[in-house]
């Protein structure tokens, strides 16, 4: 009786065992299939508990996932409706897709999915629309009439104030950023003609657009862990 009844427990045991081993294999991922493109038109957005967006719902039921740091960028972009085409990777038997890239058909806009932190090597010439500041009021920066927006540091602002007055012609060559929400450019070189090009110190400019874009090879301050607390008398 005890040894039938030993045999039953390691029966029920092992086919726990086999059970659990099944839902493990069926909870993993599928694995991704090679890069693909997807058409398909937007049912809606998908959020995470914050409330970012975080991807989209096609109206085939095709899902799409991105960073949460693009969100802005994408609703700019891509509105439900809207009908897509989709650079990604594709889950082999799920319907899922990791974009890559993402273009409005209609408009052609589109959502850079660089990493935060890449910026491209840009240029932009345009009248001077408007002042910049910083919250202390110090000049870093202008609006050109197209809607460009030039950032520097805010010695060479000052000392170049004369030549960002408002209404100056203007030509600049820098680091920056050309996404749905605008364009804004780290000034390398500006002057109120491409052949009278003037550089930023660049010294100050590596250190500025540091703190601009987290380059790794900026110097971070260290700080000392504090102190162990003293043992108790």
């Amino acid at each position: 009786m005890i040894k039938s009844h030993l045999r039953l427990r390691c029966a029920l045991f092992s086919a726990s065992m086999v059970i659990g081993f099944a839902g493990l294999a069926m909870a993993q991922p599928t694995p991704a299939s090679d890069p693909t493109q997807v058409k398909g038109k937007v049912a809606q957005y998908l959020l995470t508990p914050r409330g970012d967006v975080d991807g989209m719902i096609l109206t085939d039921g095709t899902e799409v996932c991105l960073p949460p740091h693009l969100s802005t960028q994408l609703v700019f972009a891509v509105r439900p409706g809207d009908a897509v085409t989709i650079q990604g990777v594709k889950t082999v038997a799920n319907p899922v897709v990791t974009a890559v890239a993402i273009t409005n058909d209609a408009t052609g806009a589109a959502v850079d999915m660089r990493p935060p932190g890449s910026p491209q090597q840009l240029d932009d010439e345009s009248r001077i629309k408007l002042q910049l500041h910083d919250p202390a009021g110090y000049l870093n920066g202008v609006l050109l009439e197209d809607g460009a927006i030039v950032r520097m540091p805010q010695l060479d602002a000052d000392q170049d104030a004369a030549g960002l007055a408002v209404g100056q012609p203007l030509y600049v060559r820098g680091e920056g950023v050309s996404s749905p929400l605008g364009k804004v450019i780290a000034a390398r070189e500006i002057g109120p003609a491409k052949n009278k090009l003037i550089e930023v110190d660049v010294s100050r400019f590596e250190r500025w657009k540091n703190d601009l874009f987290g380059s790794g090879d900026a110097q971070r301050p260290i700080v000392a862990p504090p102190a162990p607390a003293a043992p108790k008398t």
